[in-house]
């Protein structure tokens, strides 16, 4: 089964990684995505460009621009990675793109946005979460702020919400038959993911510091634990029948402990705890916790995940060309996607693509002749 975005074909123009990132998300869920890559040029996260086809076509270029707009003209959406006002100057901007095909949607990925006192300033995803607000809390007390890769921005507060944004407007289209331009920025999506952080705080349940709270690492009920073995376990008890099924399983039962619902008993628990966990390796206790609701999980390295029962059972991770990785989600009941084809080289289909906008074998040669496509 093709997956449910079959008949969607979508235009992108080569970019970092936010961008390819919600590009393969529309990918895995079967829409034919042709992405315009640089002549002579790589990649920067080759898996990310999985289920695509390539073109290479020297955009800077009018004749390369124009076959931009041809492609744009018989496809449904485009994407584009680029600061502000690029895509505009190389002609195969929006007003280019919308007047060529009016029912387009072009979806646009920055980290500052179009607008605003920062659009046209350079940063990464450390910057546009940390002014977003979602830096700061992650951490320990009395630590420095963590940096958690670069998950938050790049890829759940950037190119996922490209994605979302760019169905959406293909949802909007059937209503009113037209187009429109889609700003998907990280600063945004990165400050959209702490809404319940937010939501906490406005109730009086999120009243401390960086590692003082409930879900941050500050209740010992719900943090990571070294095991004997140097590996760590998670612990996420947060009710208190589960909390009852944890201390079980760590032998703590009897133990005595302190409320839980005091957090000046937090340091004497997390001791406690700590102490309990180091007794055994981190894959003993799994083991013992499983078939318990003692919400205690190993902490797994990325290459250990595809081989952990779990995703192993549910195919969480399929191997593409040898190459273990995440496969496509979400489910979908009858509309499977398949899984995904890899990542082309670059320009391993610009015969094809060309060909099928009507080019033919001769000025398919002379453009590349002329250094247009390669």
């Amino acid at each position: 089964m093709p997956g449910p975005l079959e008949g969607l074909k979508v235009v992108e123009l080569a970019g970092l990684a936010p961008a390819p990132f919600g590009c393969m998300v529309l990918a895995d869920l079967g829409a034919s995505v042709v992405r315009v890559d640089r002549i002579g040029g790589g990649t920067e996260a080759p898996l990310l460009g999985r289920g695509r086809r390539s073109i290479g076509v020297d955009v800077r270029r009018p004749e390369g621009a124009e076959l931009v707009l041809r492609l744009v003209a018989a496809s449904d959406v485009l994407v584009e990675g680029f600061r502000p006002g690029v895509t505009e100057r190389l002609g195969i901007g929006p007003a280019q793109c919308l007047a060529r095909n009016p029912k387009l949607v072009y979806g646009r990925m920055t980290g500052w946005g179009q607008d605003g006192p920062l659009a046209d300033r350079a940063g990464h995803d450390i910057n546009y979460i940390a002014v977003a607000g979602a830096l700061e809390p992650i951490g320990r007390a009395g630590a420095p702020p963590t940096v958690p890769l670069n998950i938050v921005g790049d890829f759940g507060g950037g190119g996922l919400l490209l994605a979302v944004g760019v169905l959406a407007a293909l949802y909007e289209r059937e209503r009113s038959g037209r187009g429109q331009v889609v700003d998907a920025a990280m600063v945004d999506g990165a400050a959209l993911l702490t809404t319940f952080l937010h939501g906490m705080a406005s109730a009086g349940a999120w009243t401390g510091g960086r590692g003082e709270n409930l879900l941050d690492g500050g209740a010992p009920f719900y943090d990571v634990y070294e095991a004997a073995d140097g590996r760590f376990v998670s612990v996420g008890a947060l009710e208190e029948k589960f909390y009852a099924e944890l201390l079980a399983v760590l032998g703590l039962a009897d133990a005595g402990l302190p409320s839980r619902h005091d957090p000046a008993n937090w340091p004497e628990l997390r001791s406690r705890i700590a102490a309990a966990v180091a007794t055994r390796t981190r894959d003993e206790w799994a083991a013992l916790a499983e078939g318990t609701d003692a919400c205690l999980a190993p902490v797994l390295a990325p290459g250990e995940a595809p081989e952990h029962g779990h995703n192993v059972r549910r195919g969480t991770f399929v191997e593409v060309a040898g190459v273990p990785q995440p496969a496509p989600a979400p489910r979908f009941e009858r509309t499977p996607p398949t899984t995904p084809s890899p990542p082309p080289t670059v320009g391993a289909d610009t015969d094809a693509v060309l060909g099928e906008l009507g080019l033919g074998a001769e000025e398919i040669a002379d453009l590349r002749a002329a250094g247009v496509v390669g």
